[in-house]
C-alpha cells in the first residue's frame, strides 16, 4: 500500500509522450501535469469506527495552444489511447476558443530548471488499526480533560502520498513526491443545558512532526470547556483581536485581495495600490517557498516558473502582487511565480504573546471562531459571525457567542495595533495573533 503505482521515471514519461502527440497533432505549444495520490483517513467517535477511507487516484491534465487559442482537456486513463484521445479533446477545445492575447506558455528565461530537495516526503507507514488507534488515544485525552466533556464529534487521523510531474513545450519538465499528514479532534463540552464545541488540529509533512494525540486532544477539550457559559453582547465599536487560527484567515483575505484574477478584473479593492502604505510601519510579510517540509513550499510554480524569496509588504507598504504568467500579461506586468497560490506566507511577529495582547487591548472582543463568509473584495467590506471572549481591564471576562464582527479590510489591515509571538502555521500561511483597533461588533 505504500507504494505508488508508477515510478517517477513513468510519469515523466507520459508527459513527454503528450508533448510529443500535442506536436504532432499541430498544437503550438503543450503543457501537462501528471499525477498520482494514495490515502487513508480513519474517524473515530466516541470510540467506535465511524469510517475507514481509502483512496488512490491518478490525472493526466493537458492544455495546448493553437497560436493563442487555449484548449484543456482531463483523464484519468493513463493508456496511449486515452491519453491521444486526451490531447485530441484539447486541441478540438482551442479550435472553438476565441483568441486571448495573454494565453501561453510562461516567458522560457523565467522556467525552472535542475533539481531542489526541499525535504517534503516522508511516507507514514500506518496500517489501518495503527490509525484507528491515534484517532482513540486523541479522543480519549479530551474525554479524561473534564467530566463535562461528555460527547464528540470526532476524531481523525488521515495520511496522503502524492507524486507529480509537470512538462511544457518550452524545455521545462520537473515534480516530485510529497506527503501530507494529520490529526483533529472536535469535543463537545456539556453543562445542564448549555452544550458548547471546539476543535484542534495539525497537519505535517512528516508525521513526527505532529502534536501528539494527547496534545490535540485536550487541547481540544480545553477550548471547548472554555466557551461553556457564553453570552451575547450589544452592539458596540471595540478594538477586536483575532486568534492566531483566525488571524491567518486575514492573511488570507489579504492574498485573494493582491492576486492577479481579481486585479485584473478590477475585483479588488488593493486595485491600484502597489506601493502604498497597506499596514502599519511594523508589518512585514515574507513569502518563502524553500523553507523545508513547507506544506507550500516549491521549487516552481505551476507554469513551472521558477520561485523566489521576497517581501510582499515591507514596512507596511505593498511590494508586489500573486500573479501567474496569464495574469502578470493581463494587467501588463511579469509573473511572480505564484501560479496556484502563494508559497509560505509569513507576517513576522511582534514581542507579545497572547497574554499580553489581551492584556494590551484592556477592553474587547477576542476572536476564536469565525462564521461565514461575508467578505466582499471588491469594497472590501468585512462582516462575519463569531464567538469568543469578551476582555475588561486586560483579562478575559466571559465567552461570547452569536456576534458579528464588520469592518471593512483596508482599514482593518491599517488599524492593526500588535501582531503576536504565537506564531501558529495553518496550511501555507503563518502568524500570530493580530490585534485591530476597532471594528463594529454587533449583538442583540
Amino acid at each position: 500500500m505504500s507504494d505508488f503505482s508508477h515510478s517517477a521515471a513513468s510519469l515523466r514519461q507520459l508527459a513527454s509522450d503528450v508533448l510529443d502527440i500535442a506536436r504532432e497533432l499541430g498544437a503550438s505549444d503543450c503543457q501537462t501535469d501528471v499525477s498520482e495520490a494514495w490515502g487513508l483517513s480513519v474517524s473515530v467517535r466516541c470510540g467506535e469506527v465511524e469510517t475507514i477511507e481509502h483512496n488512490r487516484d491518478k490525472g493526466l491534465g493537458v492544455t495546448v495552444y493553437l497560436g493563442q487559442r487555449r484548449g484543456h482537456a482531463s483523464s484519468s486513463d493513463f493508456s496511449p489511447a486515452a491519453v491521444r484521445r486526451t490531447v485530441e479533446a484539447a486541441l478540438s477545445i482551442a479550435r472553438q476558443t476565441a483568441e486571448d492575447e495573454a494565453a501561453g506558455l510562461a516567458e522560457p528565461e523565467r522556467l525552472f530548471h535542475g533539481e531542489r530537495d526541499l525535504d517534503l516526503y516522508h511516507p507514514w507507514s500506518l496500517s489501518v488499526d495503527e490509525a484507528i488507534e491515534l484517532a482513540r488515544r486523541c479522543e480519549a485525552a479530551a474525554f479524561a480533560v473534564d467530566a463535562r466533556i461528555k460527547n464528540s464529534e470526532g476524531a481523525s487521523v488521515s495520511i496522503l502520498h502524492a507524486q507529480f510531474v509537470a512538462a511544457n513545450s518550452a524545455g521545462f519538465i520537473g515534480g516530485y513526491p510529497t506527503t501530507r499528514h494529520s490529526l483533529s479532534c472536535v469535543p463537545l463540552a456539556i453543562d445542564g443545558e448549555d452544550m458548547q464545541r471546539d476543535d484542534w488540529y495539525d497537519s505535517k509533512r512528516a508525521a513526527a512532526d505532529l502534536l501528539t494525540p494527547e496534545e490535540i486532544g485536550e487541547r481540544a477539550a480545553r477550548r471547548a470547556l472554555a466557551r461553556l457559559g457564553a453570552r451575547k453582547l450589544k452592539t458596540r465599536q471595540c478594538p477586536v483581536l483575532f486568534e492566531a487560527p483566525l488571524a491567518i484567515s486575514l492573511l488570507g483575505n489579504f492574498v485573494h485581495a493582491a492576486s492577479g484574477g481579481a486585479l485584473y478584473r478590477k475585483a479588488s479593492f488593493l486595485v491600484g495600490r502597489l506601493g502604498e502604505q497597506i499596514f502599519p510601519s511594523f508589518v512585514d510579510i515574507h513569502e518563502d517557498p524553500f523553507i523545508p517540509r513547507g506544506l507550500a513550499s516549491s521549487p516552481f510554480d505551476d507554469d513551472g516558473v521558477a520561485t523566489s524569496a521576497r517581501d510582499v509588504v515591507r514596512a507596511g507598504v505593498l511590494q508586489g502582487w500573486f500573479l501567474s504568467s496569464y495574469t502578470a500579461r493581463k494587467l501588463g506586468l511579469s509573473t511572480t511565480g505564484n501560479a496556484g497560490g502563494s508559497h509560505n506566507l509569513s507576517i513576522a511577529p511582534g514581542t507579545d504573546d497572547l497574554p499580553a495582547l489581551i492584556a494590551r487591548m484592556e477592553r474587547g472582543l477576542l476572536v476564536t471562531e469565525l462564521l461565514g463568509q461575508g467578505v466582499n473584495y471588491v469594497t472590501g467590506d468585512y462582516s462575519r459571525g463569531a464567538a469568543g471572549f469578551w476582555v475588561e481591564k486586560g483579562t478575559i471576562a466571559y465567552p461570547v457567542h452569536e456576534v458579528t464582527i464588520a469592518g471593512n479590510l483596508l482599514d482593518m489591515f491599517r488599524g492593526i495595533v500588535a501582531v503576536g509571538n504565537d506564531v501558529l502555521v495553518r496550511g501555507g500561511k503563518r502568524t500570530g495573533s493580530i490585534l485591530v483597533d476597532r471594528m463594529t461588533v454587533a449583538g442583540h
